[in-house]
């Protein structure tokens, strides 16, 4: 049986972008033995994938930190039993890892990132607005390389004997995830609380929020005090309670952030807003909808490809100009 190992370390959307690919391998080439080679905390996203897929973790903030560590992960993951290896990420830890791979005679590919069109799409002047090619197919491409071409076939993932509490029947479940690492990702959060007062007028519905971190934790706190009907999504049960939880939701408001990514994962539409980054850069959501995105037509937008740059304008009008009704509009067709 040919082993081949699959190497991405972060980010968790990025990671969670891989499954579909990872799981469309493993069903159109059932006698290959697929690892996936990540850090811990993505462990739950293939524990759901077909039996020919592995997972492996890499203690990149401990033993295997740094050049020493890479060795160590060499040595202890036994890499030089793959007969090739997928760089899905393309960095320096990969980079040394698909080098050693070449030395040893292992067949290897790396990612296509698409810099150059990232570039010419977030440009100050003269952007040139087409659509990129999407995470899938850039990963899709890596397994092609290595001779292991794959239609998409993916449906979703299935969580449901993870669930703690099901949903009644006749009730609305709506998940709101409304942080994201860089502010210009994020839609102002007094503004978000005009959409979760509006919502929490409907008969039926719960709303549950989304976030990690001490300090998204004590905004959403506030809010679960404000309004009776709106609660803190569970974390105690980790990243799989927080899948099995998203799979009965009717559906998911996510700002461009890796739960966008993890709900539609499980099935569950997914409206989601965009401010300094845009869908063309090719990270939207597995089978996600381009009319389910909530974004301003700006010149300047979009202004980065992962959000980590500062507005251009200073007022991050291309969030601050969403109206609330705008992404209720967008919701409505969703909830029943």
């Amino acid at each position: 049986m040919k082993k081949i190992l699959l190497i991405r370390f972060s980010s968790l959307g990025d990671i969670a972008m891989t499954v579909p690919v990872v799981h469309d391998l493993a069903t159109q080439y059932p006698d290959l033995d697929i690892t996936m080679l990540s850090r811990e905390m993505a462990r739950p996203l293939f524990e759901r994938l077909p039996g020919n897929v592995h997972f492996m973790a890499a203690d990149l903030s401990g033993r295997h930190k740094g050049l020493f560590g890479l060795c160590r992960l060499w040595r202890d993951a036994r890499l030089n039993d793959f007969d090739a290896i997928a760089d899905l990420h393309d960095v320096p830890r990969t980079w040394w890892l698909r080098t050693e791979g070449c030395l040893h005679r292992k067949q290897t590919a790396k990612i296509d990132k698409g810099r150059k069109g990232k570039s010419a799409l977030t440009r100050p002047k003269d952007k040139d607005l087409r659509q990129q090619a999407t995470s899938f197919e850039r990963y899709a491409r890596v397994l092609e390389q290595l001779g292991f071409p794959t239609k998409p076939q993916f449906t979703k993932l299935d969580y449901a004997d993870r669930c703690e509490t099901p949903k009644p029947a006749g009730a609305t479940w709506i998940g709101i995830a409304p942080f994201a690492k860089h502010e210009a990702k994020v839609y102002p959060m007094e503004q978000m609380e005009s959409v979760i007062k509006a919502l929490c007028q409907r008969d039926g519905t719960t709303l549950f929020l989304f976030g990690g971190g001490a300090a998204e934790q004590d905004r959403i706190e506030r809010l679960c005090t404000r309004y009776p009907n709106v609660q803190a999504a569970p974390s105690q049960h980790g990243l799989a309670g927080e899948l099995a939880l998203m799979g009965q939701l009717d559906v998911m408001l996510s700002m461009d952030s890796a739960n966008m990514h993890l709900a539609s994962l499980v099935g569950t539409p997914v409206v989601s807003v965009w401010g300094g980054t845009h869908p063309y850069a090719g990270f939207l959501g597995w089978r996600q909808q381009p009319e389910d995105c909530v974004q301003r037509d700006l010149p300047c937008r979009p202004c980065s490809v992962y959000g980590n740059k500062p507005c251009l304008r200073g007022d991050y009008a291309c969030l601050r100009g969403i109206t609330p009704d705008q992404i209720l509009d967008q919701l409505r067709p969703h909830l029943p």
